[in-house]
């Protein structure tokens, strides 16, 4: 009879610790786009600028390689690490 309820408990959780790991993994593919959304994601980041194509141009490349884009038509940058540490030679921010 012990054994039978340590099978139980151990199918719970088992199936618990699978449940979480599902929802970690869609959490942290939550913030990742897939390229083709970068354009729509740039194209909102950077319409509130006077300076449109190059803001599209290295939100574009930032979002290619970062596959992040950070709410917002400025600022926000800490939501997405890699578009944020991404630096010029001179050490100025590469993404808009």
């Amino acid at each position: 009879m012990a054994k039978r309820g340590y099978n139980a408990s151990f199918l719970l959780i088992l199936s618990m610790f699978l449940i979480l790991l599902t929802f970690s993994n869609v959490v942290e593919g939550y913030n990742k786009l897939r390229p083709r959304d970068c354009k729509p994601r740039c194209t909102y980041r950077c319409s509130a600028t006077s300076h449109r194509k190059p803001c599209m141009f290295f939100c574009q490349k930032c979002c290619a390689t970062c596959l992040c884009v950070p709410k917002g038509t400025y600022g926000n940058k800490a939501s997405c690490p890699c578009y944020n540490n991404w630096k010029t030679q001179e050490g100025k921010p590469k993404c808009p």
